[in-house]
């Protein structure tokens, strides 16, 4: 799906997401005053956010340690100040949903018409078809495509800075409760400071790699799925505007066509499924293992009475909150896959007007 360069060279990825960006781009210039507000709306949200879900790991130690006290009055007060933190917890997401998917419908609506506006510049649709690459159904790339790789990259984008805050602020809860482990190894004793630092660095380190590696094919599987669907609807559309049974021979090919896109759809599903099968297997496994290591790390200081069931609960829910963060990669590989197919999609499209603007000047010249 890639057009050549007037070298003769097929750009890379790195040059497509180059050219995807330059277009993109500008919204955050040409609608300045939409996308700032949006953007200090956004961040704003997730500071309070991040507000309530540290009080919320405070609330969980209180709660607790209530519990392990059976101090049944306590337990009542810190019951009613659940209340406001989770409806102000849920408000803010609700609210955060609106930001977010309002941001996305504004960039997708700036690009789109940016880039149909391309398209139909001197009939720019009429001769597209002429380029023998990376003009390949250009409705699908403006209708589908161009909104998958403007709304991820705001996802991306509002998680990426989530995961930062939160792993700095939740690093401090870690080192402050957990402490330091102390251990003898040999005739020596070992201590490890702000041991559940390290150990969910480690964890979600391991996490990470298995990832990449587990779902190292993921992105060109899905750039490959995405261009045969799009030739897929491009033949079922050739054969819904066949009129007349004169062409009956044509028909006949077109039939042939259609069957032969629908099992390149199908291989190219299958390819795609058994990559998400790969990165689930990560995934899910993540889910299941991370509480458990969590409890596992800070069961030692509790039974030793350094830390209190309080204590225990609130750096085990901090652990399995930073782990989220760092494992930001884990949670959006799939997606980011998916992100990097729909933009260099877009990108050919845009590249291959280029080449066609580029091909009308010199035609104009050479006229004059």
């Amino acid at each position: 799906m890639r057009i050549l360069q007037p070298n003769g060279l097929a750009p890379d990825r790195k040059q497509l997401l180059i050219r995807f960006w330059v277009s993109a781009s500008r919204f955050w210039w040409e609608e300045k005053a939409r996308a700032i507000g949006l953007t200090i709306f956004l961040v704003g949200l997730l500071l309070l956010q991040l507000t309530v879900q540290l009080l919320l790991n405070l609330w969980n130690r209180n709660f607790f340690d209530a519990l392990g006290r059976k101090d049944g009055h306590t337990l009542w007060v810190q019951a009613q100040l659940f209340l406001p933190l989770a409806a102000a917890s849920i408000f803010l997401a609700a609210t955060s949903v609106w930001g977010r998917m309002t941001a996305q419908r504004s960039w997708r609506e700036f690009l789109t018409r940016h880039v149909i506006e391309q398209w139909l510049k001197k009939d720019g649709f009429r001769h597209l078809d002429h380029l023998t690459k990376g003009s390949e159904n250009p409705e699908y790339r403006i209708a589908v495509d161009i909104r998958i790789a403007t709304d991820a990259p705001i996802d991306f984008a509002m998680a990426l800075l989530a995961s930062v805050l939160t792993s700095i602020t939740f690093f401090t809860v870690l080192w402050k409760i957990g402490g330091s482990l102390s251990f003898a190894l040999s005739s020596a004793q070992v201590t490890i400071p702000g041991y559940l630092v390290f150990g969910v660095i480690i964890y979600s380190g391991v996490v990470s790699g298995l990832m990449v590696l587990f779902g190292r094919h993921l992105t060109g599987v899905s750039e490959r799925l995405n261009q045969n669907e799009a030739e897929f609807r491009a033949a079922v559309d050739a054969f819904r505007e066949e009129k007349g049974r004169a062409e009956g021979l044509l028909r006949d090919d077109r039939r042939q066509i259609l069957q032969l896109k629908l099992q390149a759809v199908l291989l190219w599903w299958r390819e795609y499924c058994w990559q998400l099968v790969h990165t689930t297997l990560v995934s899910h496994g993540n889910f299941l293992f991370a509480p458990v290591v969590a409890w596992i790390l800070c069961v030692p200081k509790y039974l030793s009475g350094a830390m209190s069931l309080g204590e225990l609960t609130q750096a085990a829910a901090a652990f399995v909150v930073v782990q989220a963060a760092f494992n930001w990669l884990v949670d959006n590989y799939a997606r980011f896959a998916d992100w990097r197919s729909a933009a260099h999609r877009v990108a050919t499209l845009l590249l291959a007007l280029d080449e066609l603007e580029k091909k009308g000047r010199t035609e104009s010249f050479s006229r004059n």
